[in-house]
């Protein structure tokens, strides 16, 4: 029997909490972890995304306690870049449909090992980065497959706080979390 740590989001194990320990890197798909995955289109073709600024809160914290983010998307949006800029996320690759690549080749430029890796995800697309990852995060209304290839599953829906969810836990498990309080977005 596996013995649980009680958290604001439940309890969880105090495996998935040493593996949180861990992590020096969170890689974060876009639609439909940062956003609830819908495109809105203008009559210009214009696109929106609506961002939760709990979830910016969480990278903003996640960068001042020294834990590096990305995001890898197969989409390619101005929104994406000016919205990860603004929360001071360095490592944005767009247009990337081979993840598993990307992935790879930013572990190499940053040095940093799978070992200290978490991934967060919601669709097909990003199996390759959860499995790739010490830590592997579908959101709460991720594709069914993506929660069964998944370490952890958020309570929290993409779009609607599953980053914050996931950088809390790790802020909490690293001794951290007090840096939520600090940041603003």
């Amino acid at each position: 029997m596996q013995n649980h740590i009680s958290t604001w989001y439940g309890d969880i194990s105090e495996n998935i909490i040493a593996r949180m320990a861990q992590i020096k890197l969170l890689v974060c798909d876009v639609d439909g972890v940062f956003s609830d995955g819908r495109i809105y289109l203008g009559d210009q073709g214009e696109e929106l995304k609506a961002f939760h600024t709990r979830d910016g809160l969480g990278v903003k914290a996640l960068l001042s306690a020294g834990i590096d983010v990305a995001v890898i998307t197969g989409r390619q949006s101005h929104i994406v870049q000016n919205r990860m800029s603004a929360l001071g996320v360095r490592h944005i690759i767009q247009g990337e449909h081979d993840k598993a690549r990307a992935l790879q080749q930013l572990l190499s430029d940053t040095g940093i090992r799978a070992a200290h890796l978490a991934a967060i995800g919601d669709d097909l697309p990003d199996i390759p980065m959860l499995q790739s990852a010490n830590l592997g995060v579908a959101v709460f209304d991720a594709h069914p497959s993506v929660q069964q290839a998944a370490d952890y599953v958020t309570r929290q829906r993409g779009g609607f706080g599953a980053v914050r969810e996931l950088a809390d836990l790790i802020l909490l498990s690293q001794g951290k979390l007090h840096q939520v309080q600090e940041t603003s977005t």
